[in-house]
């Protein structure tokens, strides 16, 4: 009897804790429901942007549908939700294989070993980075001659911009605050052998669509202007760092156009590439574009043309964003200058780059010291004497100072960097005493803002 009392009473026991069970599970339901329904009434409320969006990719599909050519079509968002997905599966799938090989082990040469158990992996190749900048410059800007807020006379635009300072990066930037396009005047009826130099970087994510930062060679002067509906004659670089993709658009007077769209992961800012050096060299009928030193362009036949071309910039850019230039460099190419010291027995360059009213070298000397010391390092009965040459600006002995310092200091990196004996190098500073013109205008004294090599 007591035995069943007690059956009894545990019976009633687990059905009173399963109706209180069930009781939480709907209170718990109906707590994640309102609060649910109150997350998604604040997102709707905070994101109306989205709604604009599918309005605008509506609007975007409308223009498509009447419009073509590749510099105006609507590139495709990437699915950033199942990027991310992706990488979670990664990161979980590596966890959990602790004994997997990793992928991105070093090999005795700082090789990278592919890792061979998931199949076949991605090659990638480099290859040599081939660029020389012209010898003859025929223009250079850093825009250091300007007031914060001016923009450069020696530049049109039906747009707008001005000189500014960015927080860590050295010296003065324009900035490309609208679209538009910006016509450098010096960089019209471009000579069949000239190369283009230049830094550019942008702040914000401009999103994938639109045509992006434009490189416009065209024998049409009208068409400097423009940024879309080029007429025949026309020849076109795209680059777009929403997209991570460069893209050509060549236009010619006879025979169907050309358009292609490449890779770019070095200027892409949704890797956090926000800034690059642009290297352009044309060679008659050729163009290769480099960015940084990996060359992503290289097209035979890209000026089609027996007339001029002219050259502008122009950025065209869904989002609001700043694009920003400086160290814009125009020369006519030549001979091979890094055998000039040999053949010739003296080379002059104005690509070794300085701080302001300082010896520190700029990174973007890399290239042309590397040319230097391989020559050095090559040929190791070569003595040279390194002359520092500066312009005019600020106080004579205060310059000649200055040269000297910088003279040494691209021995220090030629020392130091390819091991050059120290022995074999020589310096001397000259100031502003040798100049190469009358240094009146920023284009003269670039120019005799120099670094001289002289075969001993």
């Amino acid at each position: 009897m007591n035995s069943l009392k007690l059956l009894f009473l545990l019976g009633c026991l687990f059905t009173q804790l399963a109706v209180q069970a069930q009781e939480e599970k709907k209170n718990l339901f109906k707590r994640i429901t309102e609060k649910t329904k109150s997350t998604s009434e604040q997102r709707a409320e905070n994101t109306g942007d989205k709604i604009g969006n599918k309005i605008g990719d509506k609007a975007d599909a409308a223009v498509d549908s009447l419009l073509s050519g590749a510099w105006f079509k609507k590139k495709k968002k990437p699915n950033v939700d199942n990027n991310k997905n992706q990488e979670k599966g990664k990161a979980k799938s590596k966890k959990e294989g602790d004994d997997e090989e990793d992928s991105n082990e070093e090999g005795a040469n700082g090789d990278r070993k592919p890792n061979v158990k998931n199949g076949p992996q991605s090659v990638g190749a480099f290859g040599k980075f081939d660029f020389i900048a012209g010898e003859k410059q025929l223009y250079f800007d850093n825009f250091d001659r300007l007031e914060v807020g001016d923009f450069p006379a020696e530049m049109n635009t039906n747009a707008s911009g001005e000189v500014v300072k960015l927080e860590n990066k050295e010296g003065k930037w324009l900035r490309l605050s609208k679209n538009g396009s910006f016509v450098p005047d010096a960089m019209q009826k471009l000579p069949e052998n000239c190369t283009i130099e230049f830094q550019v970087g942008i702040n914000a994510d401009p999103s994938n669509n639109m045509s992006g930062f434009g490189l416009n060679f065209t024998t049409i002067q009208e068409d400097l202007m423009k940024d879309a509906f080029f007429s025949k004659g026309t020849s076109i670089v795209y680059l777009h760092p929403g997209a991570a993709e460069a893209g050509i658009f060549i236009n010619p007077t006879n025979g169907p156009e050309i358009d292609n769209q490449i890779k770019m992961p070095q200027w892409d800012v949704k890797t956090g590439e926000q800034f690059v050096k642009v290297s352009i060299w044309r060679q008659k009928g050729r163009l290769r574009v480099y960015m940084n030193e990996d060359k992503i362009i290289d097209v035979p036949r890209f000026f089609t043309e027996t007339s001029n071309y002219g050259f502008a910039f122009f950025r065209s850019f869904f989002n609001d964003c700043d694009l920003y230039l400086t160290n814009l460099r125009y020369a006519v190419a030549g001979a091979d200058t890094r055998n000039k010291l040999l053949t010739e027995g003296r080379f002059t360059t104005n690509e070794i780059l300085f701080d302001v009213n300082s010896d520190k070298i700029r990174p973007e000397s890399n290239t042309i010291l590397s040319d230097i010391g391989k020559v050095l390092s090559e040929n190791a009965t070569v003595n040279v004497k390194i002359i520092g040459h500066t312009d005019n600006d600020g106080d004579a002995a205060a310059n000649m100072v200055l040269s000297k310092k910088r003279a040494e200091a691209v021995k220090m990196r030629l020392v130091y960097g390819f091991g050059i004996d120290e022995a074999r190098i020589q310096t001397e500073g000259k100031g502003a005493s040798v100049p190469l013109n009358a240094n009146k205008t920023p284009e003269e004294k670039a120019i005799n803002r120099r670094v001289e090599f002289i075969k001993l």
